[in-house]
């Protein structure tokens, strides 16, 4: 019986990514489809991609599966043809990463959840198979220009900070289910006006834009495919790209350029920056937007107390941990912000 889960240590599975050669291509997919037995089928998968090398995190539930995977080059024809013989996922698109280095993954992680994205919703209120329009990189382009059109960034603030598309509205918001009811709440006057909606993949607009038109706007547009699908359109069509800046993504990478301008800061020094890290101190760990300077004065972590937590031996830090507040316990991700002394505020 083939096993169900990694047996292998995270750090050596890391370092066996790093210094691999082999050619890898990262993709993400979703499918909302009801599944009878979700654990049946989770391991129906782990069993089937395990052994073709797939990495990457998959989310499956009763309402349908969310992946973000990377495959071997050369596997990926197979990869297809598996994928595709299970009826539901029969020819549903691939959206494949466009600044790609096969490095987005280091393990395969099949996960069954209540929802393939948390959206706090109660499904049964409304008809979550009446959606909004989907709109192509063309018409989405077209759309946009009209004076009446609003476009909203269905994303996390950690996530637009790095980039978005010219114009979108950006909730000040660190989760998806956050967002849902504060952009119905901004928009509250604007039910008649085109609405454009926007993600990474296009999973959270495809429930967000059913929820809306339940709740009565007239005109729902979403980005078909998310920012990685209208990125791929521009550039195979050499049409206009209003996506400004970075997507950011869920894996290894942590974003891709999509755009040219760095829209970002630093913040540690703030110096335009757009490379979200963790903190190296594995205790605090918090996701913030480090420059290459920084980074080598603070040996990769977000604070003075951070670096010298780290440089202790490893027996104390064990000690210890638990027993000191850092960034990454008092903030939640991407708001911790520290400045130049110039600017008023001291490092931490």
């Amino acid at each position: 019986m083939s096993r169900l889960h990694n047996l292998v240590n995270n750090d050596e599975l890391k370092r066996r990514m790093e210094t691999s050669d082999e050619e890898r291509i990262t993709l993400s997919f979703y499918q909302y489809h009801q599944i009878e037995d979700p654990a049946q089928f989770r391991d129906q998968l782990y069993k089937s991609w395990s052994k073709l090398n797939v990495y990457g995190r998959i989310y499956v539930a009763h309402e349908g599966i969310n992946g973000q995977i990377s495959v071997p080059a050369s596997e990926l024809e197979t990869f297809k043809e598996k994928m595709y013989s299970i009826p539901f996922l029969e020819g549903i698109r691939l959206n494949i990463a466009v600044d790609d280095d096969g490095k987005s993954f280091y393990k395969l992680k099949i996960k069954v959840r209540k929802k393939i994205v948390a959206d706090g919703l109660d499904d049964s209120s409304f008809d979550v198979t009446k959606r909004g329009k989907h709109l192509d990189a063309v018409s989405y382009n077209e759309l946009a220009d009209q004076e009446d059109t609003i476009i909203v960034d269905m994303r996390n603030h950690y996530e637009s900070e790095v980039g978005y598309f010219d114009g979108a509205i950006r909730p000040d918001v660190e989760t998806f289910r956050e967002a849902l009811p504060l952009v119905e709440d901004m928009l509250e006057d604007k039910k008649d006006n085109n609405i454009i909606m926007y993600c990474t993949g296009g999973i959270r607009c495809e429930k967000a834009s059913a929820y809306y038109l339940h709740k009565g706007f007239e005109n729902v547009f979403m980005v078909d495919g998310g920012i990685i699908e209208y990125a791929r359109q521009c550039e195979e069509q050499g049409l206009p790209n209003k996506f400004l800046g970075k997507n950011f993504v869920f894996d290894e990478r942590m974003g891709e350029r999509i755009g040219e301008e760095i829209i970002a800061k630093c913040h540690q020094c703030g110096e335009p920056c757009d490379t979200h890290v963790n903190c190296a101190n594995d205790a605090c760990h918090i996701l913030f937007i480090q420059c290459e300077n920084c980074a080598s004065q603070y040996e990769s972590c977000c604070s003075n107390k951070c670096k010298e937590f780290n440089e202790l031996p490893e027996e104390q830090r064990e000690k210890l941990k638990g027993t000191i507040e850092f960034n990454g316990t008092k903030f939640g991700k991407g708001r911790y912000k520290a400045f130049r002394k110039d600017e008023g505020l001291i490092l931490k």
